[in-house]
């Protein structure tokens, strides 16, 4: 009788422009749902485009992407939305999610905080990449997790999310964690 795969739900979170729908993208084995949508002068005193001017679309609902890690086990990865008015969106991502990639832009560290936080009060396991985007000044991952007021526990990786290679060993940290949560409990 052939093994019966395990499927699990990651999120991937973080604030706006921090890489979300890029790291669902370059490693989803199938092609990715997004729903992105231009952005509008609507947006003007409402989104907060500060370090990501040059950004043109947001993501509104989700991305959706699945990628097979071996015989036994299949993560099927939801991208949330980054602003602050999609977040009543997260609520009902986060129903069953195994964990989560908090994504953040060590120029914008700022717009972190809520992320951590929603991950640390309802005790879903998380790992924290750093998108490393070019021309940003590079900082250790105990540095981050210090200016996050993380705990000492929690991974800290730096990652270049528009690489497959660098985006599956996010996935396989934030998997080692979930997994090592689980012994303790």
């Amino acid at each position: 009788m052939p093994e019966i795969p395990m499927a699990f739900k990651i999120l991937i979170a973080g604030g706006f422009g921090v890489g979300k729908t890029t790291l669902v993208t370059s490693i989803s084995e199938v092609e990715p749902l997004r729903t992105e949508e231009l952005i509008t002068a609507e947006s003007v005193g409402v989104d907060d485009l500060s370090g990501v001017e040059s950004k043109d679309t947001t993501t509104v609902a989700l991305d959706f992407g699945r990628i097979t890690i071996d015989q036994r086990l299949i993560l099927y990865l939801f991208g949330t939305p980054g602003q602050d008015r999609f977040w009543f969106v997260w609520d009902e991502l986060s129903v069953g999610a195994l964990g989560a990639v908090v994504l953040v832009d060590t120029r914008r560290l700022e717009s972190s905080f809520p992320s951590v936080d929603y991950f640390e009060k309802r005790g879903i396991p998380f790992v924290v990449g750093a998108n490393c985007f070019d021309g940003a000044r590079r900082y250790e991952p105990q540095d981050i997790r210090a200016a996050l007021d993380l705990d000492a526990d929690v991974p800290v990786l730096l990652c270049d999310v528009r690489h497959r290679e660098s985006t599956k060993e996010v996935l396989i940290a934030l998997v080692e964690e979930v997994v090592r949560r689980m012994n303790q409990g």
